[in-house]
């Protein structure tokens, strides 16, 4: 029983078609000869309708199909014609140079922000990794095992780096402003909510 109702055993073969002879003096519908609906112009070679056969001149729709295209060729010459002009116009006037914006001149007198706490931990890892591999020269090894030591490094140990990089700082905020000198507890505090995100 596999692809159908059960006792029907019937095939989807195509049905032949029947051509039916109508006396064309006695039927309102108009046929070709052989019989069918449509028929070919004998001018332009186009399949139609027998019964609009006799509104069909092929003559003027082609005359119309010139006139079109004859329009769409003109209109696309102007507008190429204008974006030539254009063009032209463009090329002919000089385009102003885009300026740079100018940065902020560096002031020789004002003192080099200190290191973090982490720059101040590197500095010394540097130092301890060379001496323990001094055959690798690769920055990029040096600075990932450098990272992956202070994120190990516990809080206790992090904090001489942290209190180190304050006093720097407070020193940075001296010489920055000698009149509002402070003794650097707020930065302190600052720094350590830093290292610990």
């Amino acid at each position: 029983m596999a692809g159908g109702v059960a006792g029907t055993s019937k095939t989807n073969a195509p049905r032949a078609r029947k051509r039916v002879e109508v006396d064309s003096s006695s039927s309102c519908l108009k046929r070709a000869q052989d019989g069918s609906a449509f028929t070919r112009c004998e001018k332009c070679n186009k399949q139609l309708a027998v019964a609009l056969m006799d509104l069909h001149d092929c003559l003027m729709e082609s005359q119309i199909m010139k006139a079109l295209d004859a329009q769409k060729a003109e209109l696309e010459r102007q507008s190429d014609d204008e974006a030539s002009a254009k063009r032209k116009e463009k090329s002919t006037e000089p385009q102003p140079k885009k300026t740079k914006k100018e940065k902020k001149a560096k002031d020789p007198s004002k003192p080099k922000r200190p290191p973090t706490a982490f720059f101040l931990f590197m500095d010394d890892f540097r130092k301890s990794y060379k001496e323990a591999n001094p055959d690798c020269k690769s920055v990029s090894v040096v600075a990932k095992e450098g990272g992956e030591r202070w994120k190990s490094l516990a809080d206790e140990e992090k904090m001489a780096y942290v209190a180190r990089a304050a006093e720097l700082k407070a020193e940075y905020g001296k010489a920055l402003n000698p009149d509002n000198a402070d003794d650097g507890k707020g930065s302190l505090e600052m720094e350590v909510k830093e290292d610990s995100e």
